[in-house]
């Protein structure tokens, strides 16, 4: 039995996977509320694929409870915030649901954290917890790094098909958790070291920002000088080694605008080109509102109350709202005393701003100048509702000649 401790974004497809797969799980999160739901079975948030999923999970018994259970194997998927200040991992979440499992598991019993991490992280705050105890792991217990790698919008398939990375001290054991995760999937599982793992995962992440960051900075330099961004990335991509990836309005997710300050906070005289990468990144929002007042100060508009974001997630498609450029957005237009703008996302349907709309066209005829900030199908499929207003599109999706761009 495994007992999967955490069941938000990573860890409850995660349990659904393996319980689909043949494992008997026992999934444990603190949130009464989320034990309640699922256990009537109903999903905590949307994803393609999941509710399918969760049918077949439940068929072959997947359990939910508030409780750590007493079992040879953990799966701990908490969140890992970082310190604001300092940009250092807050382990806290980590290190109480370890300590938690150390007081009901069995000997010998395997605890893999999937949560990322950085680099070091088990060394620093895991082991010290488990040798308070006067525990001997590699005896008592053993500690595994396998980190997610997977995206809200995707998770199902990225779970089946992604290579998986598993960090060990024991090579037998890492070969254990292994098999256990090529139950289900069908990627390339690699073993490693456990700080491999670790700084693998923040790695990839840091990477994709960097490159975010180049694209949007260069969409800076062409706003310049009223050249065409969009343009010359296609062009420049052209070249066989040449990859650049689109500008947008900010970075959100839990993964990209979060694990590079990691690095940062752990190396801050190395991370030059990471920490600058950060702040492109974390000033495309300010970018954004920069556009909105040239737009509203060209066309006379002087009521903010006219200005309508459409898109309160971080990407595309989903419901995931952690880190999202249009909340950054919107903590900016606060701190410039501009209240009032409107707000409207087909996918989030509780309200978690002011003036946020629950229906589309209502949210349409408040509004004359409408700011794209997420390219969700449904924008796309209602192109002819928004052709007499102002449009400004940080998404590249629009293909009438009026729109503003970044």
């Amino acid at each position: 039995m495994i007992n999967i401790i955490g069941l938000g974004y990573i860890g409850l497809p995660t349990a659904l996977m393996f319980a689909k797969s043949g494992v008997k799980v026992i999934g444990t999160d603190y949130d009464r509320n989320i034990v309640d739901l699922l256990t009537e079975g109903k999903l905590t948030f949307e994803e393609k694929g999941l509710e399918e999923l969760f049918k077949k999970a439940s068929s072959n018994g997947i359990e939910f409870t508030t409780e750590y259970q007493k079992t040879d194997t953990y799966i701990i998927a908490v969140p890992t915030p970082y310190v604001n200040t300092s940009k250092k991992l807050d382990p806290k979440y980590v290190i109480s649901a370890v300590n938690t499992v150390l007081e009901v598991c069995e000997k010998d019993a395997i605890l893999i954290i999937e949560s990322t991490i950085s680099p070091g992280s088990i060394d620093k705050y895991i082991r010290p917890e488990i040798e308070k105890r006067g525990l001997t792991i590699g005896q008592n217990v053993h500690l595994v790094h396998a980190p997610e790698r997977i995206i809200p919008g995707n998770m199902i398939y990225e779970l089946e098909h992604n290579s998986r990375t598993i960090g060990a001290d024991d090579p037998e054991i890492g070969k254990k958790v292994k098999e256990l995760y090529a139950r289900f999937c069908k990627g390339e599982i690699v073993v490693t070291d456990i700080r491999s793992a670790e700084m693998s995962k923040v790695v990839e992440n840091t990477y994709r920002d960097v490159n975010i960051a180049f694209a949007n900075e260069l969409a800076k330099i062409c706003r310049v000088d009223s050249m065409d961004v969009y343009e010359i990335i296609r062009i420049a991509n052209k070249h066989p080694r040449v990859n650049i990836l689109q500008p947008g309005p900010g970075v959100g997710g839990h993964c990209i605008s979060v694990d590079p300050w990691f690095l940062v906070g752990d190396y801050p005289d190395l991370t030059n080109l990471i920490l600058t990468a950060r702040k492109i990144n974390d000033s495309m929002p300010t970018h954004v509102l920069g556009r909105i007042r040239y737009i509203m100060r060209k066309h006379g508009i002087k009521d903010i109350s006219k200005v309508g974001l459409y898109g309160l997630t971080y990407k595309e498609n989903v419901d995931d709202t952690r880190e999202s450029p249009t909340l950054q957005l919107l903590e900016k237009m606060d701190e410039h005393l501009a209240f009032g703008v409107k707000v409207f996302d087909p996918f989030v349907k509780n309200r978690i701003v002011d003036h946020q709309f629950m229906n589309f066209e209502d949210f349409i005829n408040e509004i004359e100048l409408l700011v794209i900030m997420v390219g969700h199908d449904h924008i796309k499929k209602n192109m002819e509702l928004i052709t007499d207003k102002l449009v400004l599109d940080t998404k590249n999706i629009c293909d009438f000649v009026e729109a503003y761009k970044l």
